[in-house]
């Protein structure tokens, strides 16, 4: 029979294999021979930060590596998650410290974690680890430290036991963070798991909001139990370091208290899935190619809808910058509730994405924004690309770090070729024609939640091939979107004596002429009409026409 302690020790073992150092907690603890912290209220092994401080900053004096360390022990606020977020800003950016040299105020940033070189730094797993804090014990059955911070707390729970599952184990971290919440100030991943099933989620995230994780590669979906997959995938030493720092967000919403009449600010953290995740590392790698070789095309993510698509924006636009010479990201949409909504969802992202986004909001505008020598994060829609006079629209930055992203590309965003009105003779091109002239060595990458259609050449031609494909099956099958079930209905249509005349004429006039001359038929015209608005017609029609092929008589008066 499988047990928490197997499940425990399952995940130790595979913590082993992947290169984490391991200790019982017994073995650590402040009365033991090998003390890792002076009491059990404390959460952060002392030595082996400062350790890690002097390694990772070997030109810092001492006395600023102990001010770092104080700063990271003594957070300034009472409320868990404002220090989570103080903490993680420390964490990617490193801690600053200020001192006074020659009567003038100095700083100087210290870094806690080597994003560089993840084997640099040092990874300890530690299983059943006794925390105390105001008169409440609990014991974590384990918590992953790097650089003695205890960074990822995992808890388990045996499957076979009667009302235990894995929802328990959410719980019983619920109950942690009330209790001992000094412990996950500083937090970047939360686990629980019962063995088979295993689920990653944030600090503040809902039960909902804990995932599996289904690749250990970004290529595959896993066929071994998901405790393995999310340790071996998320928990290796490359992948941690790359999500801690690229990969968590912490966005501000206001909500108005209906009784109390007052307007709330709260404070959310977001992870990544697994699919944002490889997707964006993809993505990263086929940007910088497209550049490097001048094709200029990096390609097409497909996420379905409700699966995070403007997340993922947000993560890609936040690495790529890291990766390019101080680059320009043009976030283009076709409509402007689109353009506001992502809009938005960037401005909530600026620790990530380090700096503010700004918004064209004319055509003038958007050349003020773009004609700049480097930098900026800038909003627009596609129609104020559109030539004031001619077919050429102003050139506006021949640099190559530009990056255009494109949100459900397949929609505008073709039109390289000219196209000549019969009756005026005026020439006119597609908005993929006047970017580029804006822009001619921009690169595009394309984000759309609905699949590019195989007849469709104009997407691959415009953008290149895809990155990434996250359908709606898998989308449902990780609870990142709620199935949607249709039923069928008849619908009662009543019809004028016009009407029954013209559908019996109908079904006259298709035994003769076929129904490939439908849509040319004038008495189609007159349905129309009768029938009433021309969006809900073509349907109706469609359906008309399958009823008179099957001679099933459906419309009465």
């Amino acid at each position: 029979m499988i047990s928490e302690k197997a499940i425990e020790q399952l995940a130790i073992d595979l913590l082993k294999e992947i290169g984490y150092e391991y200790y019982y907690g017994q073995e650590i603890a402040p009365d033991s021979q090998n003390p890792k912290r002076q009491s059990i209220e404390e959460v952060i092994h002392e030595e082996d930060l400062r350790n890690a401080l002097k390694k990772l900053n070997p030109k810092t004096p001492p006395n600023l590596i102990e001010d770092a360390i104080k700063t990271i022990m003594h957070p300034s606020s009472q409320n868990l998650i404002d220090n989570n977020e103080q903490f993680h800003k420390m964490l990617v950016e490193g801690v600053r410290v200020n001192y006074t040299k020659d009567g003038e105020e100095r700083g100087e940033i210290i870094k806690i974690i080597d994003f560089q070189n993840p084997e640099n730094n040092h990874f300890l797993a530690v299983n059943q680890y006794t925390v105390k804090e105001k008169n409440n014990v609990k014991i974590p059955d384990i918590v992953l430290f790097i650089n003695g911070l205890p960074l990822v707390v995992m808890e388990l729970k045996n499957p076979t036991e009667e009302d235990v599952n894995i929802m328990s184990a959410y719980n019983q971290l619920q109950t942690y963070k009330e209790t001992i919440p000094s412990l996950f100030t500083y937090n970047e991943i939360l686990i629980i798991s019962d063995g088979e099933e295993a689920r990653a989620g944030s600090l503040a995230a809902g039960f909902d909001r804990f995932l599996a994780w289904k690749s250990a590669d970004g290529e595959t979906i896993s066929k071994t139990n998901q405790l393995e997959t999310i340790i071996k995938g998320l928990l290796n030493k490359k992948t941690i370091i790359d999500f801690i720092k690229n990969f968590a967000v912490f966005q501000k919403s206001k909500y108005d208290d209906e009784k109390t009449r007052q307007i709330f600010i709260t404070l959310d953290k977001k992870i990544a899935a697994y699919h944002q995740y490889y997707a964006v590392n993809k993505s990263i790698e086929t940007t910088i190619k497209a550049i490097s070789d001048k094709t200029r095309k990096a390609g097409v993510i497909w996420h379905t809808q409700g699966s995070g698509k403007s997340l993922t924006m947000v993560y890609y636009t936040g690495k790529i910058i890291q990766h390019l010479n101080n680059p320009t990201i043009v976030v283009l949409t076709d409509r402007n509730d689109l353009d506001d909504q992502l809009f938005e969802t960037f401005s909530q992202s600026q620790q990530l994405l380090r700096q503010k986004p700004e918004k064209a909001e004319s055509r003038e505008d958007l050349k003020r924004l773009l004609k700049v020598n480097s930098g900026g994060i800038i909003f627009t829609t596609i129609q104020k690309f559109l030539p004031e006079d001619g077919n050429v629209f102003e050139l506006l930055s021949e640099r190559e770090n530009i990056i255009v992203i494109v949100d459900e590309a397949h929609r505008t965003q073709y039109g390289f070729k000219a196209k000549i009105d019969k009756k005026t003779g005026e020439t006119t091109y597609g908005y993929a024609k006047y970017i580029r002239d804006a822009l001619p060595n921009a690169t595009f990458i394309a984000f759309t939640g609905t699949p590019i259609e195989k007849e469709d050449k104009n997407t691959p031609a415009v953008f290149g091939d895809y990155i990434d494909i996250y359908d709606i099956s898998q989308s449902i099958e990780d609870k990142m979107t709620v199935p949607i079930y249709y039923e069928s209905r008849l619908i009662k249509v009543s019809l004028t004596e016009e009407g029954k005349q013209l559908i019996k004429e109908f079904e006259e006039e298709l035994e003769e002429i076929g129904l490939e001359l439908v849509e040319q038929s004038e008495k189609t015209k007159r349905l129309e009409q009768i029938l009433g608005a021309e969006d809900r017609l073509n349907q109706l029609a469609k359906d008309i026409v399958e009823h008179f092929e099957k001679r099933q008589e459906v419309f009465e008066g």
